[in-house]
């Protein structure tokens, strides 16, 4: 099979699948390439309200595809980069789905998405110091927000691997599952995800990531838009609410 991004929208959840199985998921620089504009769609797409990041098989991914590494290892970094940081950007809620090895690269990726949940085995690493790499300020500075200094400093010191209940211990995933339960946990987490309104979810990712100056933004977009009566009615009402507000709709 040749590595790529596979995907599919069920139920307004998209979900983003890393196959290269003939090297644990590793990402090769195509793959890099591809998510991106990929997120941009579903980004655009009204009908998608949460996304998920998963690997195929037993691995998440296994960091980038070393043989990209061997000439000119600032390429594959700065493919990484853009893809993780349009990753983090990405406005609709994000989940990585981890089982087996969620190294490098893939520890990367899973750390700009919003929510991790991790199968019991999983093992995770952040590991340019075992290749005398420079890991990006960025991606450091995310993962230091993540798990605080020390267990930062620790993960990219030492380079060695984790397991899932350290990792939960730690803060870099949020639950931890045991086998065979991880796909119905990440449905049901993604169902509620998507029945919630977007419109909050949309203002609070950017104010818990730093960007605090929109509140003028936020504040007009709810005026505009009925999410706020709807949630207040259905309550009152003992029904579910039917939010409608996309990233799409003006005002």
């Amino acid at each position: 099979m040749e590595p790529q991004l596979s995907h599919e929208v069920v139920d307004s959840v998209a979900t983003v699948v890393i196959r290269h199985p003939a090297r644990r998921n590793a990402m090769t620089a195509a793959m890099w390439r591809a998510l991106p504009p990929l997120l941009d769609r579903f980004a655009a797409d009204p009908g998608v309200r949460a996304l998920v990041l998963t690997g195929e098989g037993g691995t998440f991914c296994a960091g980038a595809d070393i043989t990209s590494l061997r000439e000119t290892p600032e390429e594959p970094q700065a493919l990484a980069v853009a893809a993780e940081e349009a990753l983090a950007a990405f406005p609709k809620p994000t989940v990585a789905a981890v089982r087996g090895h969620c190294v490098g690269g893939g520890a990367q990726l899973a750390v700009a998405c919003d929510l991790r949940l991790a199968e019991e085995g999983s093992l995770f690493g952040v590991t340019p110091a075992r290749l005398g790499l420079v890991y990006p300020a960025g991606s450091t500075r995310r993962l230091a927000s993540l798990v605080g200094p020390s267990t930062a400093k620790y993960l990219l010191f030492t380079a060695e691997l984790i397991d899932a209940g350290r990792a939960l211990r730690t803060g870099l995933v949020d639950e931890v599952l045991p086998q065979g339960r991880l796909e119905e946990r990440v449905t049901e987490l993604t169902r509620v995800l998507a029945s919630r309104s977007l419109l909050t979810q949309a203002a609070a990712k950017e104010y818990v990531n730093g960007r605090t100056d929109r509140d003028a933004h936020w504040a007009e977009r709810a005026r505009g838009h009925g999410e706020a009566a709807e949630g207040i009615t259905a309550f009152l009402e003992r029904r579910q609410p039917r939010f409608t507000w996309s990233l799409s709709t003006t005002g």
